[in-house]
């Protein structure tokens, strides 16, 4: 659980359950507006102006050294003293910003993690098993679900077991796996489509079933687009979203 999932999840959740693409543009641009407004306030916009002026005085005189590489390499030693005064202001709105960006991206990545498991959608349950532990699993369903594809008892191979699972209702579905003596529970929630999930990966201790995972599939707000076979994620949508919409600010601001 997110630190800001009590915040965002009322006044984000709803966005981005209606339309994931619209929810991850709306939060890349105000995230984007509140970043760019911080450097415009939280720098001396002058003395970055006078800064940049030097920098590309620099360059063009670095140009006119190539065939003397003692002066070319003396001006590159002030320009690196000019560039790291520059970096060095620049970084300033960042160190207030960088924080409450983090804690977003923390609860985006839940929010924005997986498909949600829908009504008769099939979805698997895989357990992987201690070192040592052989023989049969099981895996028992509540009323509502039933397996689509393979047996409820299984023999243990390679360590794992996998199970292919339909549910038929919107809600939580406890399902147990079962090998000799030892029992664990995993709970599936089925949803109509909206982004809610619960723990898709449970580590267990101390029992003969060590690990218990739910095929949730990877959420991808883009559909069946694919750039040369990768169906990009939301981070790559947010990215885009940003560097566009920031560029087009700092432009439209005259930032330097």
């Amino acid at each position: 659980m997110a630190i800001l999932d009590p915040v965002l999840d009322p006044i984000l959740g709803p966005v981005l359950n209606w339309n994931p693409i619209v929810g991850i543009i709306l939060i890349a641009a105000v995230i984007t507006v509140v970043i760019t407004l911080a450097y415009k306030f939280l720098t001396d916009q002058e003395k970055m102006k006078h800064l940049k002026g030097r920098q590309k005085e620099f360059q063009t005189e670095m140009k006119s050294h190539k065939e003397n590489p003692e002066k070319m390499m003396a001006v590159q030693k002030e320009a690196m003293k000019v560039n790291m005064e520059y970096m060095k202001h620049s970084l300033k709105p960042t160190l207030y910003t960088m924080l409450p960006i983090l804690l977003i991206f923390g609860w985006m990545s839940g929010a924005l993690a997986y498909d949600p498991i829908m009504i008769d959608e099939s979805y698997t349950i895989m357990a992987e098993f201690a070192d040592g532990v052989s023989g049969q699993a099981q895996l028992v369903l509540d009323a509502e679900s039933t397996l689509s594809s393979s047996d409820a008892v299984q023999i243990i191979t390679d360590g794992e077991v996998t199970w292919r699972v339909k549910s038929s209702t919107i809600g939580e579905h406890q399902l147990a796996v079962e090998t000799g003596d030892a029992s664990e529970l995993v709970t599936v929630l089925v949803t109509d489509g909206s982004l809610d999930y619960l723990e898709a990966d449970l580590i267990i201790k101390d029992s003969d079933i060590s690990r218990i995972q739910v095929g949730y599939g990877k959420l991808t707000p883009l559909g069946d687009f694919d750039i040369f076979g990768w169906n990009p994620g939301w981070l790559a949508l947010y990215i885009v979203v940003s560097l566009v919409l920031s560029l087009s600010l700092r432009k439209a601001m005259g930032l330097h």
